[in-house]
């Protein structure tokens, strides 16, 4: 049995722009994919999708792993109020710790926690390896570096 393609299947009419309409499609049906491989490891480490997302943008931040919380918002998906959730049940399982700052109350830095930074080194290491498997099933080296490329030309115009 021949399996067939999604672009042969799916019901938006390319004809709108036989160039784009399947680009995107593609965009959405690979983030899907990449979701879906990283999605039990989150899981396995007790970790939703945002809670990885904030974990990982501090752990990405410089020594000692703090940032304000709008620092955090612009560089995650998630809107301020669900940030604000986030943070409250990470601060709980004792991920990450609110600081006051000597002077300024109106601004509580969030620093990840030896605990915080252990779960999310591990769920990083996983991630990575369970996502490089399923590129490198599915694209040679070459593909994945125009790839990345190409969709870096992207990103940096949306700037």
């Amino acid at each position: 049995m021949v399996k067939k393609n999604r672009m042969d299947t799916h019901q938006w009419d390319c004809a709108m722009d036989p160039e784009i309409v399947p680009l995107v499609l593609a965009l959405h049906w690979a983030q899907a994919q990449a979701m879906q491989c990283v999605r039990p490891l989150w899981s396995r480490h007790g970790l939703t999708a945002a809670e990885f997302d904030v974990l990982a943008t501090l752990r990405n931040a410089a020594e000692p792993h703090q940032m304000t919380p709008s620092a955090i918002q612009d560089e995650v998906v998630i809107t301020s109020g669900g940030l604000t959730k986030v943070m409250l049940q990470l601060a709980e399982r004792g991920l990450v710790e609110r600081l006051r700052r000597a002077g300024d109350q109106r601004v509580k830095p969030v620093c990840l926690t030896p605990a915080g930074k252990a779960v999310i080194e591990n769920a990083l290491a996983e991630a990575v390896a369970a996502s490089g498997h399923w590129v490198r099933s599915q694209l040679s080296q070459g593909e994945v570096a125009t790839l990345t490329r190409l969709l870096g030309k992207l990103v940096e115009g949306a700037d």
